[in-house]
């Protein structure tokens, strides 16, 4: 997970309960393990086993998906606007450190 995740958000300024739709999309393999390489060895499982987007504190969504997910996932989720604060989504893998975007709500 080297390139940073694309991030799109439909209101970073939002009305007090206007709902906000997020999309984003990571650029990662998704090796699910069940292949092999040229020589017939099996390839080493790595998935984004997990995703979490939170707002401050607040627990927004969170996805934990499997090995028939394709390369390259892309993931879209809705809220409601109630506070301020700085939305924070993090993917986590099996091999690699934690991958994080972020980007700032605030209400008008």
């Amino acid at each position: 997970m080297a390139k940073p995740p694309r991030i799109w958000v439909s209101n970073a300024k939002p009305a007090r309960g206007e709902i906000v739709r997020v999309r984003a999309q990571i650029e990662h393999q998704m090796e699910s393990g069940l292949r092999s390489d040229e020589a017939g060895r099996l390839r080493p499982r790595n998935i984004v086993r997990k995703f979490e987007a939170r707002l401050g504190q607040t627990l927004l969504f969170t996805w934990e998906p499997g090995i028939s997910i394709a390369q390259n996932p892309y993931i879209e989720f809705t809220f409601a606007a109630r506070e301020s604060g700085e939305l924070v989504m993090v993917w986590t893998d099996e091999k690699d450190p934690p991958l994080e975007a972020r980007k700032t709500i605030t209400l008008s």
